[in-house]
């Protein structure tokens, strides 16, 4: 049976490879650097559960340091020339985006008919078949688009490199929610929460949660790590149990709401920076307030939504 750490397998094997390309691009002249970012990623990903919590934290720090004293480079990885990318948008134009939409598709059919198949760990079968869709694309890539054969890695490496640790900055936020929470973070806020929306009044609860979820991504720059302070701390006691919530429909719904927060946050470096410093754009916040007048309304949307499906 194909489970979770098959994947990690491929991730980590990704990642070894664009640290052993990066070790001999002498284009850059940060590559060592580069090659030990990315291989501490890889072993993260081929033995983090072997490591123990001392050997990961230490594996962080590595990373952290890394990043912090400015260790990582951009080089210029040998791939597919701009003539022969120029020459295959004119010829495919919009078709070139097919490969890409076969990753969802093959996720989204691979949940509902892999599920009881025996084949897939069903309690992960969604992020497996994403998995099995980027593979699926990229032998597609290879058969239609013939490119060079390490194409693929050189490309995604130098995305990589464009974005730099940013990349992990994700996981690192998602696994600081965890460590809030176990720390009893959620614990406070619901006390300060409990005492401040009025006893009876379910959309003052619904709103504390949504717009707290916002908030607290806004503080974190990712929905995951607000999401299992706020859920502790109103979610769960308040709108599941104390009014009888769907808990599917306020989780789900109360995500959404977290990731309005991530529109309108700086901190959320991965999604509002790094583009903007890839767009050589001349205001640094100018994607975050581009998405403001998005993010409030789907707030306000995101708050209706709970509040007229998770009780009835």
């Amino acid at each position: 049976m194909i489970t979770l750490p098959w994947l990690y397998a491929l991730a980590g094997a990704m990642f070894a490879a664009f640290s052993i390309l990066s070790a001999f691009d002498r284009t850059n002249a940060k590559r060592l650097g580069n090659a030990a970012f990315w291989g501490l990623i890889a072993l993260s990903f081929f033995a983090g559960d072997r490591l123990g919590d001392f050997g990961n934290g230490l594996l962080v720090l590595g990373l952290v340091g890394l990043a912090g004293f400015g260790a990582l480079g951009r080089g210029k990885p040998a791939t597919t020339s701009d003539a022969e990318k120029t020459d295959l948008a004119a010829r495919l134009g919009n078709r070139l985006f097919l490969p890409a939409l076969v990753i969802p598709v093959t996720a989204l059919a691979g949940t509902f008919l892999l599920k009881d198949s025996g084949l897939i760990d069903p309690k992960q079968v969604t992020l497996i078949s994403l998995g099995l869709g980027v593979l699926i694309a990229l032998a597609i890539c290879y058969f239609w688009l013939r490119p060079p054969a390490l194409a693929p890695l050189q490309e995604g490496r130098r995305l990589m490199d464009s974005v730099g640790w940013a990349a992990v900055l994700p996981q690192m936020l998602a696994a600081l929610g965890a460590v809030f929470a176990l720390a009893g973070v959620g614990e406070v806020v619901g006390g300060i929460a409990g005492e401040a929306i009025p006893e009876g009044s379910l959309f003052a609860a619904v709103a504390a949660y949504g717009i707290g979820m916002a908030l607290f991504t806004m503080i974190m720059g990712n929905a995951f790590a607000a999401f299992p302070v706020m859920t502790a701390a109103i979610g769960l006691p308040i709108l599941i149990k104390g009014y009888g919530g769907d808990p599917a429909i306020v989780c789900a719904i109360g995500m959404l709401a977290g990731f309005c927060g991530t529109l309108m946050t700086p901190m959320a470096a991965n999604f509002n920076i790094v583009p903007a410093a890839l767009l050589d754009l001349k205001d640094q916040n100018g994607v975050v307030k581009a998405q403001v007048g998005t993010a409030i309304p789907l707030l306000a949307c995101n708050l209706l939504l709970i509040y007229f499906l998770a009780f009835q």
